[in-house]
């Protein structure tokens, strides 16, 4: 069987998690990369040590990886960003790449929130880009994390241009309603094609 990986990616408070969870609820497998990150810098030794080597006995709290400390590391540091993302993500593709080999679909999707950046789009067959405008993003995030909207603003500005990530997307999803049952359908759609188009 030849599997086909469908990467989801999109800025903070697109909504992508949100299209991931009802690609789910329709029995496709979905690998969230963030969250496993985020489970993995906890669970790996030989990561906790590289990272505690870059940044400081105080990236980890009695063992527990200190994201607020480390975020404040390498939010303004390039370098630093680079070198954590050079420790982490070998391990989380790996850890993907174990995922599929667990999963009977032909169709896997793979959600990563900075997937153009770290250039992983070149291990998908095709990407799913979930955008909206800025103001919905930055009103979702408050209301989900809290902060200020420059706050929120200012790690937007981080992020790859929209319109960068449009242009070298397949499907992309306006996801400017708060309207649930749309989403669903628009998935739905896309889904559909996903589906007939590799027949």
């Amino acid at each position: 069987m030849q599997r086909k990986i469908i990467g989801i990616t999109g800025g903070i408070g697109s909504g992508k998690t949100t299209v991931s969870q009802i690609i789910t609820s329709k029995g496709f497998p979905v690998y969230n990369s963030d969250n496993r990150a985020k489970e993995i810098v906890n669970e790996n030794q030989d990561i906790q040590q590289k990272i505690i080597y870059l940044l400081g006995e105080k990236a980890y709290e009695n063992g527990v990886y200190n994201r607020s400390f480390v975020a404040n590391c390498v939010f303004n540091n390039n370098e630093l960003l680079q070198k954590l993302n050079e420790i982490i993500h070998p391990a989380v593709r790996q850890d993907f790449l174990d995922f599929v080999d667990r999963q009977n679909s032909q169709f896997i999707f793979k959600e990563t929130a900075i997937l153009f950046e770290l250039g992983l789009d070149k291990d998908c067959d095709e990407v799913i880009l979930v955008t909206a405008n800025t103001e919905m993003r930055i009103e979702r995030v408050m209301v989900r994390d809290g902060g200020t909207s420059q706050e929120i603003e200012q790690i937007i500005a981080k992020q790859m241009p929209e319109n960068e990530k449009i242009q070298i997307s397949d499907y992309v999803i306006y996801n400017n309603q708060n309207d649930f049952s749309e989403l669903e359908h628009t998935v739905d759609f896309i889904l559909k094609f996903i589906l007939q188009n590799n027949v």
